[in-house]
């Protein structure tokens, strides 16, 4: 009779007893590539950017250049009537060689000691005066002459032939933006992550489908005590001039990039302050296993420690789980892809 009840009471133990199997989705973990980054908005500036204005108060004579036109460095803009100036500069240059003739007249003569050394400092200061009268005029002649400071693209021109200019005149705006400058603000807490050679990438409602690729220039000296934030500077390549100053510019630094085990963020069991996952043994139950988490976005989360690859964690029905229970997968989800770049805010 004993050993007919403990038969029983094995075969219920085996049978009836057991916990039917969990039905849940399971992926297999592989590295990806990760990087963390910051985000921003900034705004676009040439890298070089000048009002060209008159000097003097004189007729334009003659506007060599149309709106939107690319100058080299040196190309005359606009020419100024200077006929004045040039009867001056040829009375100048009369005056100058008459005064070098006879600065060397009495430098013969001081050589036979025929004329006094004052006489002789006399021609020699007279002709330093001429010479210097001569630059003089050269030099307003030339401040009629408006070339362009850099290479860049300019602006709409604002004076014609004709037009009396003063000083301060606008005659056009011209950009450098053969590359941009671009700059943002970054909350003080992100400066220890920031360092001059980062990678930018910023991108434009008015290109949605482009990414623009910079470097990271120059980091703020100081911190704004109002908004607690830095301002960073970056530059980007901008050959084909398709972004323009003024632009508001969504900006991402990219930092810390690197190869992560990332997972979904519902495969994560939160107690209190810890992060389980349920990884996947041979005989198809489930062990618990704590996990440090690191970065997360988008529905995704970096683990840091706790797993490896190639293990088989539990994505969909963690709720229903326990340690050792047993599972059964319904439709297991594709691995992430090892060469996708998967990104973290920071």
């Amino acid at each position: 009779m004993a050993l007919a009840l403990a038969g029983c009471r094995s075969d219920n133990a085996g049978g009836g007893g057991q916990m039917p199997a969990a039905t849940v989705t399971t992926t297999t973990v592989q590295p990806v590539s990760w990087t963390d980054s910051i985000r921003a908005l900034g705004t676009a500036q040439a890298n070089e950017s000048v009002m060209i204005t008159a000097k003097v108060t004189e007729t334009v004579s003659r506007v060599n250049f149309e709106d939107g036109d690319l100058v080299e460095a040196g190309d005359v803009l606009v020419e100024l009537s200077g006929r004045a100036e040039l009867a001056e500069l040829a009375e100048a240059r009369a005056g100058l060689q008459e005064a070098q003739q006879q600065l060397n007249r009495a430098e013969q003569l001081a050589e036979r000691q025929l004329v006094s050394r004052s006489d002789l400092d006399t021609r020699r200061a007279a002709a330093q005066s001429a010479r210097a009268r001569m630059d003089t005029i050269s030099a307003r002649l030339g401040d009629r002459v408006i070339t362009a400071p850099f290479a860049g693209v300019l602006g709409f021109r604002e004076v014609s032939a004709g037009t009396l200019v003063t000083p301060g005149t606008t005659i056009a705006s011209l950009d450098d933006i053969s590359r941009i400058r671009l700059e943002f603000t970054v909350p003080e807490t992100f400066i220890s992550a920031l360092s001059v050679g980062q990678v930018v990438e910023a991108g434009s409602a008015a290109y949605p489908e482009r990414s623009f690729e910079g470097e990271l220039r120059t980091i703020g000296s100081r911190v704004d005590p109002v908004t607690r934030s830095v301002t960073v500077r970056a530059e980007i390549e901008n050959a084909d001039r398709a972004l323009r100053p003024g632009m508001l510019m969504t900006v991402r630094i990219i930092r810390a990039p690197r190869e992560a085990l990332v997972i979904p963020e519902i495969s994560v069991v939160q107690v209190g302050g810890d992060a389980f996952v349920y990884r996947v043994k041979d005989d198809d139950t489930v062990e618990r296993v704590p996990v440090r988490i690191g970065a997360r976005r988008a529905g995704e989360a970096e683990v840091v420690e706790g797993i490896s690859e190639g293990d088989r964690i539990v994505v969909q029905g963690v709720v229903k789980l326990r340690d050792g229970a047993r599972i059964s997968e319904i439709a297991a989800e594709a691995p992430a892809d090892p060469d996708a770049v998967t990104e973290a805010d920071a």
